[in-house]
């Protein structure tokens, strides 16, 4: 750690997270540095990789190199984060037998192992660098990794289908949105990976479910139009019954200044 913070070379710092990588990638790896490297600041502790501004600008390469260095240490920092929130490591994944319980947890792994691949698809541009002995190496750790969050998402996924008409507006609102926010990363992991874990099953699944999560959606909030439409519409036929002097469409409310008459606006229907 103190030789990543202190070189201004970007070879050795992306070597420095490619070890540590390792590392925590090793099933019996050192738990105490495991914990350290999980606790940022937005769990209350302090950013044990800190290189968010790391840049060596020696040469072209370098500062395209730097890049490389920005990313990945992201990309470990939110390995370990999805640990934190599945509650086990991800080299420890296929030992994962809880079941989730609670909508509310569900929702919860799905955004974290989300934010995952969304951190993974934002790879530089400069992919022609794994020719790089060492940036291959990187992009191989790190698709090993996405292949395990994939097999926890699709966990998820189906246990999330099977609920959808189960949810609420709330909930079925957050599902589609992470559905949508992996299959907007879909091309840029093709490209990353070179069809590595490409596996079409998966991403057939999502679209799937998305779909099915839209529909849903959809009938909810047709029905919502219509009892608000038929509450209108009772509202001004009472109001009329009441006062025959008023037009159709028109009803009296009770306002800071007295009785007033306002228009019924019809509610427009979607599609």
């Amino acid at each position: 750690m103190d030789r990543l913070h202190r070189t201004r070379s970007a070879t050795v710092a992306l070597k420095c997270l490619f070890t540590l990588h390792n590392i925590v990638s090793e099933r019996k790896g050192p738990l105490t540095l495991k914990d350290n490297l999980s606790h940022y600041p937005s769990n209350g502790g302090r950013n044990a990789l800190n290189v968010s501004t790391f840049r060596d600008d020696t040469d072209v390469e370098t500062m395209e190199l730097s890049a490389w260095v920005r990313w990945y240490a992201n990309v470990l920092e939110h390995v370990l984060t999805v640990s934190r929130v599945l509650g086990y490591y991800l080299i420890n994944s296929n030992d994962g037998t809880r079941e989730v319980f609670s909508s509310v947890e569900l929702f919860r792994e799905i955004r974290g192992l989300v934010d995952f691949v969304e951190q993974v698809s934002h790879a530089p541009e400069s992919l022609h660098l794994q020719k790089i002995e060492l940036v291959f190496n990187v992009v191989r750790l790190v698709c090993e990794d996405y292949g395990r969050v994939q097999r926890e998402i699709l966990r998820r996924v189906e246990e999330g289908g099977n609920r959808v008409e189960d949810l609420d507006v709330g909930e079925l609102r957050e599902f589609v949105r992470c559905m949508k926010r992996l299959e907007g990363c879909r091309e840029k992991l093709v490209v990353l990976f070179v069809n590595r874990k490409r596996n079409d099953a998966f991403w057939d699944l999502i679209g799937k479910v998305k779909y099915k999560g839209v529909e849903v959606m959809e009938e909810m909030e047709g029905k919502w139009l219509m009892v608000v439409k038929k509450g209108m519409n009772e509202l001004a036929e009472s109001t009329r019954f009441a006062n025959p002097f008023l037009e159709p469409g028109e009803f009296m409310y009770s306002g800071p200044t007295g009785w007033r008459v306002a228009t019924c606006q019809p509610v427009p229907t979607v599609g």
